[in-house]
């Protein structure tokens, strides 16, 4: 992709282009992937214990059924599914319905878009900017199901992390045992964070998904992403959480969604990481 490099007023704007698409395509993911694992779920609970077959038909897939309106099940053209565009031309609303689109869409769209720019533009547009892009969106598919439904499904931080070790087995961005060590690394501080917490209170204090997606993020920011990944998610936890709980009147005890402040730490360290250590190191007075 030399070409794109050299000719950054043609690879931004399809790289934006390219955002809005995976942004349109990740609101499928976000939104269908849950209801198609709850279903299977169904299916395994029933089968395990020896409950009858009942007809319970399987919600849309995310590739092969056409988008369509929530509400009046509207099955939407062409020109109705265009990225951000469509949203804004037909008002936010249904066009058959009449009934609101949620903003979800436009803003996981132009988010994706903004975050797909920003990983060419730190890595460029060769295979380490196409690894960045493949980071971007599973943190993004993620933090917005965990937002929808408090789940981190296995589906995707797994492959999450399988991904981080291929991209290091290759030295994409470091060798193969810094991520390997991230990734135990992660799995095992968090496992032990809610191991502790569960003797002392007898309660769990966050889900195995947050274990497993740290994981992941540690096979693609090293061991020396790990810390960093932590400090920085449970600073912006503290705040982001703290607010939400003061809008929405709530006490301290309700459960809120972790993955999407540990996606957010973990993407700041891929792309500053070194520079942020390196920064407090130097303020600390270790350099």
């Amino acid at each position: 992709m030399a070409f794109l490099d050299q000719n950054p007023a043609i690879g931004f704007p399809l790289a934006a282009g390219f955002g809005l698409l995976l942004g349109s395509f990740l609101n499928v993911v976000i939104l269908r992937l849950p209801k198609r694992l709850e279903w299977q779920w169904r299916r395994d609970s029933r089968e395990v214990l020896g409950e009858p077959d009942t007809y319970d038909p399987p919600p849309p897939g995310i590739v092969v059924e056409r988008s369509h309106c929530p509400h009046c099940k509207h099955q939407l053209s062409w020109y109705e599914n265009i990225p951000v565009f469509s949203y804004l031309a037909l008002g936010g609303k249904c066009r058959n319905c009449k009934a609101p689109i949620s903003p979800q869409y436009p803003l996981v769209e132009l988010l994706t878009m903004l975050l797909v720019v920003a990983s060419v533009w730190r890595f460029g547009f060769g295979w380490q900017g196409f690894g960045a892009i493949v980071f971007t969106c599973f943190l993004i598919a993620l933090s917005g199901i965990d937002l929808r439904t408090q789940l981190l499904p296995d589906q995707l931080t797994l492959p999450l992390m399988w991904l981080g070790l291929i991209a290091a087995s290759d030295n994409l961005y470091f060798p193969a045992k810094p991520a390997l060590l991230g990734a135990v690394a992660g799995y095992l501080s968090l496992w032990v964070v809610w191991w502790l917490f569960k003797q002392l209170t007898g309660k769990e204090g966050m889900g195995h998904g947050d274990f497993k997606l740290l994981a992941a993020i540690g096979a693609w920011t090293g061991l020396k992403g790990i810390l960093p990944t932590i400090l920085i998610s449970s600073l912006v936890g503290a705040i982001i959480g703290s607010i939400w709980l003061a809008m929405k009147g709530r006490d301290r005890a309700t459960p809120i969604p972790f993955g999407p402040y540990l996606a957010i730490a973990g993407w700041i360290t891929f792309f500053w990481g070194e520079q942020i250590v390196g920064k407090y190191m130097q303020i600390a007075g270790f350099k």
